[in-house]
């Protein structure tokens, strides 16, 4: 019986961090360790965006990261100004790193100057994208 006790409360736990997991994965939210950070076109060996920009964090064999770039190259069609960069992690591991990306895709969104404004880990939905950018280019 304390079996089928300790069996019941192992999936009732794993199912709650399953669903939070969930709910939390492509949400663009504020980090306060991103607040000051700033990406230039050194770090992102692109121009930056006329408003903004959309910094993807790829990685090979990622499936959501083919659905992201589509979503955020459809918004950067959409606004004037703005400009979709996708960047190959494996390939900018000290990047990787000093942002604290620890899984892919990691999208951040930037001002016209680079500075980091929200952050989505996971696949973020094309709505939260744009408000995400309505403040980004409401801080220039």
């Amino acid at each position: 019986m304390t079996g089928l006790a300790v069996c019941v409360a192992v999936l009732v736990v794993a199912s709650a961090y399953g669903v939070l997991n969930r709910r939390r994965s492509g949400r663009v939210r504020v980090r306060g360790r991103d607040g000051g950070k700033r990406l230039g076109a050194a770090e992102l060996g692109e121009d930056l965006g006329e408003r903004a920009t959309l910094v993807q964090f790829s990685s090979a064999f990622c499936a959501p990261c083919r659905a992201t770039r589509r979503v955020l190259g459809e918004v950067a069609e959409l606004v004037p100004g703005v400009r979709h960069v996708e960047i190959d992690a494996e390939s900018r591991l000290g990047l990787v790193r000093e942002l604290e990306i620890l899984k892919t895709p990691t999208v951040f969104v930037l001002d016209a100057e680079g500075h980091i404004v929200r952050r989505a880990t996971g696949q973020p939905r094309k709505a939260d994208v744009i408000a995400a950018l309505g403040e980004a280019v409401g801080t220039t």
